[in-house]
């Protein structure tokens, strides 16, 4: 008779980070990440389609601020080695979208897309920054609503979440 030892799965997941350095990830938190991401993306397919059946032009969003400049800067790209992915869509905020109003006018919105709803501090300044300069009239923060077995997608302007700023 052969006892077989049971085989312990390991814990941890290696890395690497920008400057090569080893980093330790747990295997929980990496699949819960990767199903995050993946909620996310869908749910940002899910707000683009709304707003383009809501009459919207739009488009994604490539650039961010450097508030330190104070001026818009493109956003950096985001390659993983190992898959071999480039991550195209890493600016503030997701979207930027366009309506025509009368004449030959348009209106131009950015639109936050937020599964929770909630704006870290740098995005509620960076909000103020592209308010104050005049480059978006607006800003929409997308926020998921889940009723029942269906899930809405809920518009908040950002003024209202300003407001509510310490």
């Amino acid at each position: 008779m052969e006892i077989k030892s049971p085989e312990k799965e390991v814990e941890h997941d290696i890395d690497f980070d920008d400057e090569g350095n080893v980093v330790f990830k747990k295997k929980v938190k990496v699949k819960m990440g990767s199903k995050s991401r993946a909620g996310g993306s869908q749910f940002e397919t899910r707000v683009r389609k709304d707003l383009e059946d809501k009459g919207w032009i739009v488009d994604k969003w490539s650039n961010n601020v450097d508030l330190d400049e104070g001026r818009i800067v493109p956003c950096k790209r985001k390659f993983n080695p190992f898959n071999k992915v480039m991550g195209i869509g890493t600016g503030f905020p997701d979207f930027v979208c366009f309506q025509l109003m009368e004449g030959d006018k348009y209106k131009v919105i950015g639109v936050e897309v937020k599964m929770n709803g909630n704006l870290s501090r740098v995005e509620k300044e960076k909000c103020v920054w592209y308010l104050d300069s005049g480059i978006f009239s607006e800003i929409l923060v997308a926020k998921k609503v889940k009723e029942k077995n269906r899930v809405r997608v809920e518009y908040v302007d950002v003024s209202e979440i300003l407001g509510r700023m310490r």
